[in-house]
């Protein structure tokens, strides 16, 4: 696709007299051919130019994922407008702050979310089942406004993104040789429109000629019904935050039919640790389908680098390799004084270039703050948003991700990277994913807590991890205690939500004895015989009499299991709902000897 100055519109337009018939849209409610999608988008321009929208304006987009959120969102491009999304699912308080912040004066919206939308004084315009004849969008320049995407603040006031036509626009130009896209790739649209990421979805199926498959909420909160998705609808390019990928790559190695379709799997969002890929690499490889981390950023239209993933990556140790530039963007690596950094030295990236965005909505110090100027290679002014991100050149020619300078912990007088940790962590084959906070245990005691995701009971995991830390990290970079969680809580779109991690128990914390190991005294002979089953059950060395079986690491699953070998044992046909008190060793035995009064209670 060589596109030149045109706009989304127009090159989508040109798909549409090229495949009219295509399928170019399937989800829950219905698929739409491109030309039905044209024309119902067209529908949705008439009425948003009639009622006074249309180049220049912004009109906010609230729809759930169907195809009315595509009919929506290129409805609002067709009438020369740049859109706004809001997820349906955030709170009413951020959407009425969003439409305010925004100054939108139109909100496209479908019948069943409308009625409270029409208190927040703006037009609202409801999707219906109306199609208008093809016909083409309003004027607007590549240079005009396609969308604004608010992302979080760091003063906690959320910022809008303002991106242009053109910037989406190259992303495919300067992409597609890597890529290849093409009328027959078939994408997921998994992400929030609310989510830059979604971007990428949504034109790299439409610009193309692809299928885009509309992910339910439910499912994309759904590893197993996501996978399912996949393989139903034959998806050849998935794109995933490493994390929600792990989740799904946990479930297709579980599946009695793995995913055989896909031919590209896109990372981005968030750090990438190669070494959770192990398992997914050991049953795929690596070329089918190809792995790909793209690091990105809002402010620089949702991908700024390319690096594909290899066993070597799964293998090594250290940063996160994010590869090298796209071609129309330069990185500079620049110290606290803003100058370069010397060759293989850690430092902010700047990033430069066509991809970045044209700034933030209606916030002039913002963007001075962040779109600042450097002196370029020729020594002329260049123009550069600083992301905050610390990187560092790596041999091969690419670049290794840090992590952030705004997270940065100080424990004890150090400064702390927990990206370092996580990538330690990560490492253990038990681990697929590692998150590491501080946490605030009182008095200014600030300590290192590593949230982990794997099914290891944590009584067994943590002091391996502890070990593994201790002979890689210095002290001050030791996590204090392991929270062993089945899978890390993720946001709306597939990051790791920290605010929802659980704090740390004293049973998190590393101890020289076993989680769970008994402390009143000896066990009866009832209980040191149900105590071994759960040792052989859950995998641990030892078992005290008062700890809770689901807080050892226990499933419903092991649950049933542990039933079945305890009748077996005693002879006996207990159900599980006898533990509805508790699920202790203490509480079970004693529901042992009631139905077994012959069973002597001796020590």
């Amino acid at each position: 696709m060589e596109s030149g100055e045109r706009t989304l519109t127009e090159l989508f337009e040109d798909v549409v007299a090229r495949f009219p018939d295509r399928v170019a849209v399937t989800a829950e409610d219905r698929e739409l051919t491109y030309q039905e999608l044209d024309h119902r988008a067209a529908a949705v321009a008439r009425r948003l130019r009639e009622a006074g929208a249309g180049t220049g304006s912004l009109v906010a987009l609230l729809v759930p994922r169907t195809s009315r959120l595509a009919v929506g969102l290129l409805g609002i491009l067709k009438s020369g407008a740049a859109y706004v999304p809001i997820d349906p699912g955030y709170p009413q308080e951020r959407i009425t702050w969003t439409v305010k912040d925004s100054g939108v004066t139109h909100l496209v919206t479908t019948a069943e979310l409308a009625d409270p939308l029409r208190d927040l004084g703006v037009n609202v315009v409801v999707l219906d089942e109306s199609a208008a004849d093809s016909e083409p969008s309003a004027e607007a320049a590549p240079g005009d406004l396609a969308y604004v995407i608010y992302t979080s603040g760091s003063t906690g006031v959320p910022k809008g993104v303002e991106v242009e036509h053109r910037n989406v626009v190259r992303l495919f130009d300067v992409t597609h040789d890597w890529y290849g896209f093409d009328e027959h790739d078939v994408w997921s649209l998994f992400h929030s429109a609310a989510f830059d990421f979604s971007v990428w979805e949504f034109w790299g199926a439409l610009l193309f000629g692809g299928r885009l498959v509309v992910v339910p909420q439910e499912s994309a909160r759904s590893p197993e019904a996501f996978h399912e998705l996949l393989r139903r609808q034959r998806v050849t390019v998935l794109n995933q935050t490493p994390s929600a990928f792990v989740r799904l790559a946990a479930v297709d190695e579980a599946a009695e039919q793995p995913l055989t379709t896909l031919r590209v799997v896109v990372f981005g969002g968030e750090r990438l640790e190669p070494a959770a890929l192990r398992g997914w690499f050991d049953r795929h490889g690596g070329e089918q389908p190809r792995l790909v981390n793209m690091y990105g950023i809002t402010e620089a239209t949702v991908h700024a680098s390319y690096r594909p993933v290899t066993a070597d990556d799964i293998a090594a140790s250290g940063v996160s390799p994010i590869g090298v530039p796209l071609p129309d963007l330069g990185f500079h690596v620049l110290d606290e004084q803003g100058r370069p950094v010397a060759d293989g030295s850690p430092g902010e990236l700047y990033l430069s270039g066509a991809g970045l965005a044209r700034g933030y909505l209606g916030r002039p110090e913002l963007d001075k703050e962040r779109f600042v100027e450097v002196p370029g290679p020729d020594g002329m002014p260049l123009r550069c948003y600083r992301t905050g991100d610390r990187v560092v050149a790596l041999p091969d020619g690419g670049h290794g991700y840090l992590g952030r300078t705004d997270d940065q912990l100080k424990i004890r007088g150090y400064r702390v990277e927990p990206g370092e940790i996580e990538a330690v962590l990560v490492q253990h084959a038990e681990v697929s994913a590692a998150v590491a906070v501080a946490h605030d245990y009182g008095a200014g005691d600030l300590r290192i807590v590593a949230h982990v995701a794997s099914a290891t009971p944590a009584a067994v995991l943590a002091p391996r991890l502890g070990e593994r830390a201790a002979a890689v990290l210095p002290p001050h970079m030791r996590p204090s205690a392991y929270v062993v969680l089945p899978e890390l809580p993720l946001t709306l779109n597939g990051k790791v939500d920290k605010a929802r991690l659980p704090e740390p128990t004293a049973e998190a914390a590393l101890a020289p004895v076993a989680v769970g190991q008994d402390t009143a005294g000896e066990l009866t002979g009832t209980e040191r015989r149900i105590a071994l089953i759960w040792q052989s059950v859950l995998e641990l060395p030892e078992v005290g009499r008062d700890t809770d079986f689901f807080d050892l690491g226990g499933t419903s699953l092991s649950l049933l299991r542990m039933f079945g070998q305890v009748n077996e044992e005693f002879g006996t046909d207990l159900d599980i709902t006898v533990l509805i008190d508790g699920a202790t060793v203490e509480a079970l035995a004693r529901q042992v000897d009631t139905v077994l009064p012959g069973t002597a209670p001796t020590a």
